[in-house]
């Protein structure tokens, strides 16, 4: 008699993009056939929803970023990180510096429109203007949701929050559309601008339901065993595992999307664990925000991860854009220098 494998539903915090990799290979490698388990990979209608959804038990696992997974802890959902996939993506206001106005000085976002994607960037964007002296009225923010790049193309925005990986990725690619060089594209660091040391407040996490993760405990072992095992592939096989991603989702088959892969490639977490660090600082700056008060616990554990933890900083790599083989002609198109590949942990 054939065992039957048992069912884990997880949500995407966006519509499946390159750096989703990890999951939809798991998936077609059968790494989580391997562990018994038959995982469904869902995408959300709305990526605001995704805390509530997973908070209310409709679905057990899923992916969040750090700011948002405390925050939704903080009102209520039972939420909690079980590791990371995305270490510290740099994440900022991005705008086309040719028309913007805007220069390395936060004070030069006086008079522009922002584009933010949800009720956190709007409360980062208003603390920082309180930070550099600016009072709320003096710009204007404009919610986009995920939509931050065609906003500033159709001229709707100034600038807007993105990450550099993704959003600034396509925004440069627009540039030299547009007979522009992709420098032209330029972001203001809201880590460095807050003075937080880490861009680790969008580290990309996976999350669950608590009550899906205390009452199977062996099923969210094995998922992530096979996510660990997803992972070590693509980290040692970039265009393989690439090439099998694309078979599952040909949209991602275009150049602009095997950039993103690339740019991305530098922050994968090689050991998935939650770095307490991190979270030190990400809990402090949601105290600083309002939006946790000075008793909260954080919700997050490693207890899920059986294999040596050796984190080395962002995706364990050089801060630099790797030479995946993924991107058609090289590295050629990237603005960051190539480095060797990194090593694979254990």
């Amino acid at each position: 008699m054939t065992k039957t494998s048992e069912k884990i539903t997880v949500l995407l915090n966006w519509k499946a993009t390159p750096y989703h990799l990890p999951l939809f290979l798991a998936s077609k490698l059968g790494f989580f056939t391997k562990q018994d388990i038959s995982v469904a990979i869902l995408e959300p209608n709305d990526p605001s929803d995704v805390t509530e959804i997973i908070g209310s038990g409709k679905i057990d696992l899923g992916l969040k970023a750090m700011i948002h997974t405390i925050a939704g802890k903080a009102r209520g959902y039972p939420i909690k990180s079980i590791g990371t996939l995305l270490d510290e993506p740099f994440t900022g206001v991005i705008h086309p510096s040719h028309k913007s106005g805007i220069t390395s000085d936060f004070k030069s976002l006086r008079g522009k429109k922002i584009g933010y994607v949800g009720e956190f960037g709007k409360i980062q964007l208003d603390q920082l203007a309180r930070q550099y002296g600016m009072q709320e009225g003096e710009y204007e923010a404009v919610r986009v949701g995920m939509n931050v790049t065609d906003a500033i193309k159709r001229g709707e925005i100034d600038a807007g929050i993105g990450i550099e990986n993704v959003q600034q990725v396509e925004l440069e690619e627009w540039s030299v559309q547009q007979g522009r060089s992709r420098d032209d594209i330029q972001m203001l660091r809201i880590d460095e601008l807050a003075e937080l040391g880490c861009c680790c407040f969008c580290s990309i996490l996976y999350i669950g339901n608590e009550d899906f993760i205390n009452n199977n405990p062996e099923k969210v072992e094995k998922f992530m065993r096979a996510i660990k095992q997803a992972t070590d592939y693509m980290i040692a096989n970039p265009a393989a595992a690439y090439q099998k991603y694309v078979e599952i989702k040909p949209h991602l088959d275009t150049d602009i999307q095997r950039k993103i892969f690339q740019r991305s490639f530098r922050y994968f977490s090689r050991d998935l664990q939650n770095v307490e660090r991190d979270w030190n600082k990400v809990t402090n700056y949601c105290k600083e925000l309002g939006i946790v008060d000075a008793g909260f616990a954080q919700n997050q554990t490693n207890d899920f991860l059986t294999w040596k933890l050796n984190e080395q900083g962002p995706g364990g790599v050089e801060p630099a854009t790797v030479e995946t083989g993924v991107v058609k002609g090289g590295c050629k198109s990237c603005q960051h220098a190539s480095i060797s590949q990194p090593e694979v942990f254990a």
